[in-house]
């Protein structure tokens, strides 16, 4: 039982550690250097990909049931995908002079409702409404020079998106076409991390790899926003 316990206690450690590259994150963007950030952002989403699955392993919550991982994994994510990159998309010099400061409201306020929504994902795995993936956004954001009202429109549609039912893929737990989504998504992680290595913007090939993947992950979403079955909510 002590050797449960402990290993439950270190697991809780490593999805702790997620807002310590978080927050490394946030001072490499406090000194504009971007590519840094979204390396540490990078190392933070790997954390959170990997602790679930040691979670479940170990049998934290039989071990430690006071505990909730969950709820531990929500004030991360709230952190290192929504507050970090709101920052970068304030202060990176992106948008319209004037509306940095409402571009990171957005983000933040909109996102507070969607880490705030029981029926947030499908029974089968999917994001219902755009699923506050920021990070990503502020990504795309500095790989793509896009004109900054551009720039502005898209992350207002990509708000109002977090309240429209369109469903989004999450590519480790829908299971339907998991291997073939699994393997653009390894395609796509390379050319950001080609993209982030040789600073920004993206190379032309990496702009086109990225767009492709990103083409393919978006068509899930919308595939089985319009497939017309009918599943209900999951509150997992």
């Amino acid at each position: 039982m002590a050797n449960g316990k402990l290993a439950a206690a270190s697991v809780h450690v490593f999805t702790a550690s997620g807002v310590l590259a978080g927050f490394a994150a946030f001072i490499a963007a406090m000194g504009h250097r971007w590519e840094i950030a979204f390396a540490w952002l990078a190392l933070a989403t790997l954390i959170d990909g990997i602790d679930g699955p040691l979670a479940r392993h170990f049998e934290v919550k039989k071990h430690l049931p006071r505990f909730s991982g969950e709820r531990l994994d929500l004030v991360i994510d709230y952190f290192t995908y929504v507050v970090v990159p709101a920052f970068m998309i304030y202060a990176g010099g992106l948008l319209p002079s004037g509306l940095a400061m409402f571009a990171a409201a957005i983000v933040l306020m909109t996102s507070l409702f969607h880490f705030g929504d029981i029926e947030s994902k499908t029974e089968d795995g999917f994001f219902v409404g755009f699923p506050a993936l920021w990070n990503v956004v502020a990504l795309y954001l500095f790989i793509y020079p896009l004109p900054p009202g551009l720039a502005f429109a898209g992350i207002a549609v990509l708000g109002v998106l977090t309240f429209v039912p369109l469903k989004w893929v999450h590519p480790i737990r829908v299971r339907r076409w998991r291997a073939l989504t699994l393997a653009i998504l390894a395609v796509w992680a390379g050319a950001t991390i080609s993209a982030v290595w040789h600073g920004f913007p993206a190379s032309p090939a990496m702009q086109t790899v990225i767009g492709f993947c990103s083409v393919y992950l978006l068509a899930r979403g919308l595939a089985r926003s319009f497939d017309g079955q009918s599943r209900p909510p999951s509150h997992a």
